[in-house]
């Protein structure tokens, strides 16, 4: 078996099989799940070549796993991934103080330290 250079183009399929999008019962690769987020999230820009196959780059590679991990780990819609993704990219979490909000807005608070700990799992993901 060939084994790809790190930075190469991926097929859908090997993205699939990455992300471990396999329907465990018939044992074939989900491919329409990414075709899927795709449409969804306009981040997602792979290259299609000469016989329409997709092919994905490092970085889309990586912005799909945090797809995945919010959606399939973390139990986010569609919509709640997008305003995650969103947040994420204006400023880190993990980076706040979050000793100077006070004890009546806790709720605020616990809500502050739980994305704070999605954006450190998802930075372990890249």
């Amino acid at each position: 078996m060939i084994k790809k250079f790190e930075n190469a183009y991926k097929t859908i399929g090997e993205v699939a099989k990455d992300l471990d999008l396999i329907n465990h019962k018939t044992g074939k690769l989900n491919t329409h799940t990414i075709r899927f987020w795709e449409k969804e999230f306009k981040q997602i820009k792979p290259k299609i070549f000469s016989g329409r196959r997709r092919y994905y780059d490092k970085e889309t590679i990586i912005f799909l796993k945090k797809i995945r991990f919010l959606l399939k780990e973390k139990g986010l819609t569609i919509n709640g991934a997008k305003k995650f993704l969103v947040e994420e990219s204006s400023f880190s979490l993990d980076e706040t103080d979050n000793t100077s909000i006070s004890s009546s807005k806790s709720n605020l608070k616990s809500k502050l330290k739980k994305i704070s700990s999605l954006v450190k799992e998802i930075k372990k993901l890249s």
